[in-house]
């Protein structure tokens, strides 16, 4: 086997790609950020957001590194269990949407997850998730400046830390300038573009190679790939649901979703979402089975899928392919700047150091904690620690643990702190455990049993019930 070194792009063209996506969406972002008058506008869109741009925001945000790198990644490794998997994850938009109607019910002013928390279940449990959040949320944003860097590098062989430092540096721009409201705006754009070149991508694929070529390549020289008891990859499928459930229950980039949309819009938003994101990762999985069919064998497997689709489709179908997956990158790094910064603000700043802030002074302080986030991001970024896959996999040990804490808390009123900080604290170590002893494919299963034992427990043993009536602390306290 040889490795594949040409590239589809010119290092000059993938450059010039950048700095045009990068110079419209800032110049975008700096136009919607106008209508930021306060900072309600700034982090939550002012709380208005319409169906349209709440289920595209919801889907573009979930389509992302994992979807259009990973998923080829796994894909490649697993075979056909890699993309079925990964699919599954959109069990997590799905089964958010009463979640988020409940959320939107129980805190109509909240600003982010970690007010739930806090409010729910005491300071302790509170540390825990904010430590929790925190890790994960570096843990993705590091995959994604990762995956910029790696788009550009498998394209046209531009160096990885210019692709890297070019996708944060023009996320940071358009999120600093527009907040929330701008990236809700090009979610909904990135959307429609992610759609159209996924489906493009997919047929001009199949009928150009053809599928029975493709099934009589692996067939005879892969076979594993598409072996439906092939036990690692069984696992990765249900350890995958549980990450994925983690992932969105858990994290501020969707709780700040469900309290910007409008009216009852969220659980129709979530659940229109979940459905529009289930069979793009079978589409961009698919892509992988065709690398041996070409005599592609990338250096690295999370650059696969683009290497693929720019072999079938040339320099033309290269532009597609950056455009489709730079697009999937912006969506969920610019909402996870925006989120990860609501929670240092609100959570940390104004609750833990200035409670007396005013509301530009926390507005402001916002836009410093988006451009810190990106500069520390950067520095992590920088020596390529790992593959995407295993870095996000690493993050399913943190966020499973954190399921059954919050859908409890939301629904079951006698579920104490006490055992929930335990339930995210006990769980997060048993999911590293498994992590390193067995393998990454079932940190988030063994997070999710060890967390929903000790809730079970909780409940069981608790006499007393919360009152609801707590929740409402918020409004008078922001």
């Amino acid at each position: 086997m040889t490795e594949t070194t040409e590239f589809a792009l010119n290092s000059s063209l993938g450059l010039g790609l950048v700095l045009l996506f990068g110079i419209a969406w800032i110049a975008f972002g700096w136009y919607l950020g106008r209508a930021n008058k306060t900072h309600e506008d700034f982090a939550l869109a002012g709380r208005n957001v319409g169906l349209a741009l709440a289920s595209a925001t919801a889907m573009a945000t979930w389509v992302t590194s994992n979807t259009t790198l990973v998923a080829p990644q796994l894909t490649y490794q697993f075979g056909i269990w890699g993309m079925v998997g990964y699919s599954f994850a959109a069990l997590g938009l799905i089964l958010f949407a009463p979640l988020a109607a409940r959320i939107k019910k129980l805190m109509p002013n909240g600003y982010t997850s970690g007010d739930f928390i806090r409010l729910r279940y005491g300071q302790p449990a509170w540390w825990a998730f904010i430590i929790i959040s925190v890790i994960y949320a570096f843990g993705w944003l590091i995959s994604l400046g990762m995956a910029g860097g790696i788009l550009l590098q498998a394209l046209s062989g531009l160096d990885y830390h210019i692709g890297m430092t070019a996708i944060l540096i023009i996320c940071v721009g358009y999120t600093l300038f527009g907040g929330l409201r701008a990236v809700i705006a090009t979610d909904f754009i990135q959307a429609l573009i992610i759609i159209i070149g996924v489906v493009f991508i997919a047929w001009y694929l199949i009928d150009t190679v053809s599928l029975e070529s493709i099934h009589q390549e692996v067939s005879a020289n892969h076979p594993q790939l598409l072996e439906l008891l092939f036990p690692a990859a069984i696992m990765f499928l249900f350890n995958n649901i549980f990450f994925g459930l983690g992932e969105i229950f858990h994290s501020n980039v969707w709780w700040s979703r469900a309290l910007a949309f409008k009216g009852k819009v969220a659980f129709k938003a979530f659940l229109l979402g979940g459905l529009l994101w289930l069979p793009i990762p079978i589409v961009t999985g698919f892509i992988a089975l065709a690398a041996p069919q070409l005599g592609i064998f990338p250096p690295s497997a999370d650059m696969v899928g683009p290497m693929v689709a720019a072999e079938v489709l040339g320099k033309a179908g290269a532009v597609i392919v950056f455009i489709v997956v730079f697009s999937a990158l912006a969506s969920s790094l610019d909402s996870l700047l925006a989120a990860t910064s609501d929670l240092i603000t609100r959570d940390i700043y104004h609750k833990k150091i200035n409670k007396q802030a005013s509301d530009k002074h926390l507005m402001r302080f916002n836009g410093y904690s988006i451009v810190g986030l990106g500069v520390l991001t950067w520095l992590i970024c920088l020596p390529q620690l790992a593959t995407l896959g295993a870095l996000l996999n690493f993050a399913g040990a943190f966020v499973a643990s954190t399921i059954f804490p919050v859908v409890l808390g939301l629904y079951q009123p006698r579920l104490r702190g006490g055992y929930a900080a335990t339930a995210m604290v006990v769980g997060t170590l048993a999911g590293l455990a498994g992590y390193f002893l067995v393998g990454f494919y079932v940190a988030a299963l063994v997070s999710c049993l060890v967390s929903a034992i000790i809730c079970a427990v909780g409940v069981w043993r608790c006499r007393t019930a919360f009152d609801w009536q707590q929740m409402q602390e918020q409004e008078t306290n922001t």
